[in-house]
């Protein structure tokens, strides 16, 4: 089983810290989603003009970065004139880093807000998906807005054809679609190249982040799912801490995840 933790969780936290305290809690790997002040992957001084020296720097602690997380969101028009370059920008670099994936999504809030233009997101994770093509790097759909109706990701997966890939999210469809998680395993099946974990509970109409196994997510229902059917990914911790402020200091939460997965080894 392959730990990782997003970055999203440590927004205070330098480049440094980050992967330090990923090598000495035993993490396997973490997913850049912005570090400190800078969101945007490929503008990063470690990610450009030093991605040399990151190469040799993680390979000497072995850790990896498995996927680049972008902001593109493909079904919003508001969106639509920057979000297929951002896109383009993070497959580039992981083509460069020598990362499998990329996160794309619809829009960019978890659960559907009725401003998504599916056909648009089709046009668009198409052209995102053919320029990806040759590159190594495969763009992963996120189990967000639309998409956490899972049975429509399937569809919209099997419509794109090859070069496509689902980041299950494990939280977006049972929180806002009532899907249980073999509803999301059945209808994502081997869509499935990444994983996001995280739990909550409601409170006032409104889901409050826990740290893992404090909420009501069915998280080891859906690690089991994962395991029976041979789920080779990273389990990649998603502590939304950069849009939540009062949320639990990262190094509280990613060592609790840690402690927590070793009931699965």
């Amino acid at each position: 089983m392959k730990l990782c933790f997003s970055t999203i969780g440590c927004p205070d936290w330098g480049f440094k810290e980050i992967f330090s305290v990923a090598k000495d809690l035993g993490y396997d790997a973490v997913e850049v989603r912005g570090i400190a002040n800078e969101l945007n992957a490929p503008s990063m001084k470690e990610f450009s003009d030093d991605l040399e020296k990151t190469k040799v720097y993680l390979k000497n602690i072995n850790i990896t970065i498995p996927i680049f997380v972008s902001g593109a969101c493909l079904a919003d028009n508001a969106k639509k004139d920057t979000a297929v370059l951002e896109a383009k920008s993070y497959i580039d670099l992981a083509q460069k880093f020598g990362a499998k994936y990329i996160r794309v999504m619809p829009t960019d809030r978890p659960f559907d807000t009725g401003n998504a233009d599916i056909k648009l997101c089709e046009k668009q994770y198409k052209e995102v998906v053919d320029y990806a093509k040759g590159k190594g790097v495969t763009p992963l759909m996120e189990t967000n807005g639309i998409f956490a109706d899972t049975k429509l990701l399937k569809e919209f997966l099997d419509n794109i054809g090859e070069g496509g890939g689902a980041l299950w999210d494990i939280h977006h469809p049972y929180r806002y679609n009532d899907e249980s998680i073999s509803e999301s395993i059945n209808n994502l099946g081997s869509y499935i190249k990444h994983v996001h974990l995280k739990d909550s509970v409601m409170e006032k109409g409104k889901a409050k982040y826990k740290m893992m196994g404090y909420g009501d997510i069915p998280v080891e229902d859906a690690i089991n799912a994962l395991l029976d059917n041979n789920y080779p990914g990273y389990y990649s911790l998603e502590w939304v801490k950069r849009w939540n402020h009062d949320l639990e200091d990262p190094g509280i939460v990613f060592s609790n995840f840690v402690n927590f997965m070793r009931r699965f080894n």
